[in-house]
């Protein structure tokens, strides 16, 4: 009797084992995000991008929009899964109409992130690594790339096949 309740007793724990729900990562995230803003007046923000396993098995990266007290701004987040648990590691972003063109995550993965305004730009390279661009709405344009080294150059290739060196921020009141 005492064999069968012990083994009934494991049982059951493999089985409420096998039965708890590993957070997805668009759970945490959002969990974050209304754990970081909670209280927060005219605050709101959309999830717009995210890709799994980006540089390693059981990692992350999300670009979201948030609108609050200093405007419409968009950044891009690395997550990384330690010990079946996400954890944000790091974030970069901008105002949508901010001067500067293009910030770098200062630890690895160093991942570069800027907005375009110009349809003429049809690539963006970190160095040797191509950037993802996306469009968003009212011709505005995002691009992030990961690259294994810090401090890259960064460009633009235009639709005439040109190519122009991008200097972080911009020092006229022309936008590309």
């Amino acid at each position: 009797m005492k064999r069968k309740l012990t083994i009934g007793f494991l049982f059951l724990i493999v089985f409420l084992t096998g039965c708890v729900k590993e957070q997805t990562f668009e759970e945490f995230f959002h969990e974050e995000m209304e754990e970081m803003h909670e209280g927060e007046e005219n605050y709101s923000y959309s999830l717009v991008y995210t890709k799994l396993n980006v540089v390693n098995e059981d990692d992350a990266i999300a670009i979201f929009n948030e609108q609050n007290e200093r405007g419409e701004q968009i950044f891009i987040a690395y997550f990384k899964k330690q010990d079946k648990k996400w954890e944000w590691k790091q974030t970069t972003g901008n105002k949508w109409d901010s001067p500067v063109k293009w910030t770098a995550m200062n630890q690895p993965p160093y991942i570069y992130s800027g907005l375009i305004y110009n349809n003429a730009i049809t690539e963006v390279f970190v160095g040797e690594e191509q950037g993802i661009i996306m469009e968003f709405e009212n011709d505005k344009r995002f691009w992030y790339a990961i690259s294994p080294k810090q401090d890259n150059e960064v460009f633009y290739i235009r639709e005439d096949g040109s190519k122009q060196k991008i200097e972080q921020v911009e020092h006229d009141d022309n936008k590309n």
